[in-house]
């Protein structure tokens, strides 16, 4: 399906036969390789723009190394998916428009761990951190912030 000559695939350069593309709204699953060296691996649909976009299931691995797999809508992360940064840190839940947005967990490269609510990128809402010690930590957190935390303990 891809050829090497350079066309406009949502902005980002690469080919993908339209041709053998099926009807509009039908899923297709392609390997694109961008111009930038990004690659992405599984279902597309054609719009009635006659654009060629992510939708579906699929995985994207950045040439930095940032690995997404999970859900795509409207060429965007939306849905539930697991984002990896070369630096082993994780965040695994619910996107919304490429963002980290809904309920998620986010680990640390060092370990460190949040369990809980994102709204656009943000820690927001009620949430578990879990410490390098594995001490967990319970409350309201806001962004960076997080008052009034409670000692969580199993008895």
């Amino acid at each position: 399906m891809l050829r090497s000559i350079d066309m406009p695939l949502r902005g980002d350069a690469g080919i993908v036969d339209r041709e053998a593309m099926s009807e509009e709204g039908e899923a297709q699953k392609i390997k694109f390789i961008f111009s930038n060296g990004d690659v992405y691996d599984g279902e597309c649909r054609k719009s009635p723009e006659d654009i060629i976009m992510r939708s579906g299931q699929g995985t994207q691995t950045s040439a930095s190394g940032i690995i997404y797999t999970g859900q795509w809508s409207n060429d965007q992360m939306n849905g539930t998916g697991r984002l990896q940064h070369p630096s082993g840190a994780t965040y695994e839940g619910e996107f919304r428009d490429n963002m980290f947005h809904g309920r998620g967990t986010y680990t640390f490269q060092n370990g460190t761990k949040y369990i809980g609510d994102f709204v656009e990128n943000k820690l927001e809402g009620e949430g578990v951190f879990t410490d390098t010690k594995g001490i967990e930590w319970m409350g309201k957190f806001h962004f960076k912030t997080a008052t009034g935390l409670k000692l969580k303990l199993e008895m």
